[in-house]
This record gives C-alpha cells, structure tokens and sequence, in this order.
C-alpha cells in the first residue's frame, strides 16, 4: 500500500518548477504525496493507469498540472472517482490561458477543480482542505497556517500606518 495521499501528476519536466510548490506546501502540512511525470497525448497509456490505480493505492487526491492543451487533469477525472485539482500552466504563446480554459471547460460528470495559472500552491492547500474534512490534526494545521496569513496582513498593515505610503513603497514589504 501506498503512503502518499496525494498523487502530483505533471505532463513534462517543465512544469517542474511549478509543481513543486505543490510539494512544498503537502510537506509544510506533513501530507505524504507522491511525483510522476505522465503525458495525456504521449503516455496515455500510463496516466490511464495511474488514474485507475491511483485509490487502491491510497491515493486521496490528485493534482495535475500541464500546459497548452493541458488534458492532463481532465483524462485522469475520466477514469477515478478521486477529486482532481488542475494546475493550469503558463505557456509562452497564450500565457496560460489556454491551458484553464482546457481545464475549466470539462464536461458534465467530468469535474476538475482548477485553480489559478501556475497556482500549484493554492491547489496544494485545496488538496489538504479535502483531506482535512476526516483529519482533525491536519484542519488544525490548515486553521494554524490561515492565522499566520492574517498576521502577516495585519504586520504589513501596521508598517504601512507608520511608514505612510512613499515610506513604505520606499522600503519595500521587508
């Protein structure tokens, strides 16, 4: 049996970098996952299996990134039951564009969930925002990582009441 409960599914290598603040943040959460480099046009084969496979290994849910046609999230929600989190990526002809509108325009019974261009993070959090509805340590984690958002916040709001705000745009958000 698989430890990971996340599968992090990119279509090439080059979508590493941005992949890998997915794997930042399941690390800052303590949330196992596993990486796989896995194509919908030139290994269909294997992301159809891993797809399939991927619950009765553990897996909880997935996340996929890709670029272009970016079919990657949709042709795994195809075949598992799992949640799927597309990571629409940059890409130098259409800035990302086209690989949301291939994500977001699934269609019905086909669901992806898909967050912001090269928004790997935030698709990180939302996978751990589903685990955490059945793992009260991990909700308290997430809870725990929301406050420090809000004081960060509240830090830059009180720099810029002292500062002003050519004193802060002087300085910078150090």
């Amino acid at each position: 049996m698989n430890l990971a409960h996340v599968g992090i599914v990119m279509g090439s290598d080059s979508d590493l970098p941005v992949m890998a603040q997915a794997a930042s943040f399941l690390e800052r959460f303590q949330i196992p996952y596993e990486v796989r480099i896995l194509s919908a046009h030139r290994s269909p084969d294997a992301a159809l299996e891993y797809a399939r496979s991927a619950a009765g290994r553990g897996l909880k849910v997935l996340i996929a990134g890709a670029g272009g046609a970016a079919h990657l999230a949709g042709v795994l929600a195809a075949v598992t039951t799992l949640p799927v989190i597309g990571v629409p990526i940059k890409t130098a002809a259409l800035g990302g564009v086209d690989s949301l509108y291939a994500m977001v325009q699934m269609p019905k019974g086909i669901p992806v969930a898909t967050v912001a261009i090269d928004g790997a993070a935030n698709a990180a959090i939302l996978a751990a925002q589903i685990l955490a509805v059945h793992d009260q340590q991990l909700k308290a984690r997430l809870a725990a990582y929301k406050e420090e958002l809000a004081r960060e916040v509240a830090a830059r709001d009180a720099k810029l009441a002292q500062l002003g705000i050519e004193g802060y745009l002087r300085e910078g958000k150090k």
